[in-house]
């Protein structure tokens, strides 16, 4: 794969040889974000489990302390008084029957959040074969299927981002945008990196966190000392 001149640029300020301490891996990230947009940066970490056994699933969701710096469209599934909630929460769009229909028959996912409340499930229950490959499915585990429907949405819109393993058990997320500075993407850093090895499941044995990287959208991933985390 052929890569830019500001890629190929940012290469050359990265050690690749090299395990990086946060802050010096999050300074090098910043700096290699040359693209004429605000690039996302993004955390990747491989974690010492087996996904594929229940026991050692990790997933959750936390706010970050400076949002993610990206503008989030939530969707609200609910009816009754929790629609005036959902619109009053700043919900982007509010339905019932409606919403679930537009998905189903349009294909519709023009938003970034999906929330809902607990006795609407069996409703957007039938919409996982449209949203679960999108990511799109609200779980009380992220705290998108809650009664509370107005504090999901503020979360949603102050940066609560959802972390689960791949395939192949790493936990990919983003932690803000390059414009941030390294210092908010450390407390970020942080926050994310703390809910994770909080969430280390019992059946976990040895190394927890084996690798873990970051990288800006456009440019190379910095590798930091796993030692050093948790």
């Amino acid at each position: 794969m052929k890569h830019g001149k500001k890629y190929v640029d940012s290469v050359k300020t990265i050690d690749k040889s090299k395990v990086y301490d946060i802050d010096e891996a999050l300074e090098a990230c910043v700096k290699s974000a040359k693209a004429k947009f605000d690039e996302t940066v993004e955390v990747h970490v491989k974690l010492g489990v087996d996904g594929r056994h229940a026991d050692q699933q990790v997933r959750g969701a936390i706010v970050l302390p400076n949002g993610t710096g990206k503008s989030v469209k939530v969707l609200a599934i609910c009816k009754g008084d929790n629609e005036k909630l959902a619109q009053e929460a700043g919900a982007d769009f509010v339905g019932a029957e409606d919403m679930t229909q537009k998905i189903m028959s349009e294909g519709w996912t023009d938003f970034d959040v999906l929330v809902t409340t607990p006795d609407m499930m069996g409703l957007v229950g039938r919409l996982g074969k449209i949203l679960g490959p999108r990511g799109l499915m609200p779980n009380p585990k992220a705290g998108t299927v809650t009664p509370d429907i107005a504090r999901a949405i503020k979360d949603a819109k102050a940066g609560k981002i959802e972390y689960r393993l791949d395939k192949t058990n790493i936990i990919h997320c983003p932690i803000g945008k390059a414009s941030f500075g390294k210092d908010k993407l450390k407390e970020n850093f942080d926050a994310l990196l703390g809910a994770i090895v909080k969430a280390k499941p019992a059946a976990a044995k040895g190394q927890y966190i084996k690798s873990c990287a970051v990288a800006a959208t456009m440019g190379p991933g910095v590798r930091i000392n796993p030692a050093k985390i948790g």
